[in-house]
């Protein structure tokens, strides 16, 4: 039977404030499974028109599959927030772009007809579960020369695009750090970050008197306001002797969590679920490993060439910000002021933090409050360098667009 793919919408996205790796943040003490499952729940709390039995599936990424972060986390983490036992689930891993990745899968699925609406997102406990635990690359990698070494640590591969880019210097990365640190702060200032933040109650065990106590997290632990160029300035490279990669403008080791609720659009409307965003095209891109931050180019070159758009029908942009140098790699690619207006206007991952596969949907969450509040703007993009060589962007359009 010959099948019409259907439209695509974005209907909500939230997360758990980000926390710092490690013994001293926020999560130390909180699984990572729990954290999607509080997400999972407020994204049914917050949408009551979602009958739990309707949702076809639950995808949810993670780039170090283990532990609390292992068993197929999408069924269990599904069965956790309660879904009923009938509603099926899955795990994804394209490192950094995993929730990206979710959600471009099962919209597909719901463009084919096989889903009507779906939970995509992802979780990345860090402090648990470091970057690469537990893994055995292939000593073919290096020793038959198919990559270069630096490929395998990220910080290298940042360095490593400042010399591609050499007009991208620390001065100007460090100025973009500055920028997002202090949009950041502004946007939560002004109320746009909280209204998409799931509460969580942590435990915490003093370590000098031993005595465990709750607190509730309910703000992004990483974020420097105040942030300012003379105190980047001295920060040590530790990728490279006189190098450019710093802690300060570079995202850190980060702990978190993402869902979004993923539909048809005939079945959002159907239901009186909200419709935030539209889905337009997306596209993933291989490039070199050792220089994987260039990847967002050549995905975003593929998601207009799809669309049959130029990067100039873009309104809005909210970029990954692993690295300064990668958003100011693409800025300078496609003749973009660093300090644009349109860029990632409430900060980004240098200030927020970035927990790897939940990220995409932050950038989503983001741009679709974005939209709302700019109606003028018809089509946004969401683009990310993901670790070994490859790039990821998503385009939208705006069900806003007063343009019609």
């Amino acid at each position: 039977m010959p099948r019409s793919v259907r439209d695509v919408v974005f209907v909500d996205g939230v997360r758990t404030p980000f926390g710092k790796a490690g013994p001293k943040g926020i999560y130390h003490e909180t699984r990572a499974d729990d954290l999607v499952v509080k997400a999972i729940r407020e994204l049914l709390r917050r949408n009551p028109g979602l009958d739990p039995a309707k949702i076809d599936e639950v995808a949810i990424a993670a780039t170090t599959q283990i532990g609390d972060q292992g068993l197929t986390l999408g069924r269990t983490a599904g069965i956790l927030a309660g879904l009923p036992q009938s509603v099926p689930g899955y795990s994804i891993d394209r490192m950094c772009a995993g929730a990206l990745t979710a959600v471009t899968s099962v919209a597909g699925s719901i463009a084919f007809g096989a889903y009507d609406a779906v939970i995509a997102g992802g979780v990345e406990h860090m402090g648990r579960h470091p970057m690469g635990e537990g893994v055995d690359p292939n000593p073919r990698f290096v020793s038959e020369k198919l990559v270069d070494e630096s490929a395998l640590f990220m910080g290298m591969t940042a360095e490593n695009l400042h010399d591609r880019y050499p007009t991208i210097t620390k001065q100007r990365a460090d100025e973009y750090a500055v920028r997002s640190q202090e949009k950041a702060a502004k946007a939560y200032a002004d109320g746009k970050i909280q209204q998409d933040l799931v509460p969580i109650s942590v435990r915490r065990t003093d370590a000098s008197t031993g005595e465990t106590g709750w607190g509730l997290v309910t703000a992004d632990e990483p974020m420097r306001p105040g942030t300012t160029l003379e105190s980047l300035a001295n920060l040590k490279t530790p990728f490279r002797v006189h190098g450019n990669v710093t802690a300060g403008n570079a995202a850190g080791l980060n702990d978190g969590a993402t869902a979004s609720i993923i539909a048809s659009e005939d079945f959002a409307r159907e239901n009186d679920l909200p419709v935030k965003m539209r889905l337009v095209s997306y596209a993933f891109a291989g490039v070199e490993p050792e220089v994987m931050g260039y990847g967002p180019i050549p995905a975003t070159e593929k998601a207009l060439a799809k669309a049959g758009l130029s990067i100039g029908d873009i309104g809005l942009f909210e970029i990954n910000e692993a690295f300064a140098v990668q958003v100011l790699a693409f800025l300078e690619h496609y003749g973009i002021a660093d300090d644009d207006a349109r860029v990632n206007q409430y900060g980004g991952a240098i200030a927020y933090g970035h927990p790897l596969a939940s990220s995409g949907v932050r950038l989503m969450t983001q741009l679709a409050r974005q939209f709302e509040e700019h109606p003028e703007v018809r089509y946004g993009l969401n683009t990310m360098c993901v670790g070994f060589g490859m790039g990821a962007t998503v385009i939208w359009e705006n069900p806003h667009w007063e343009g019609k």
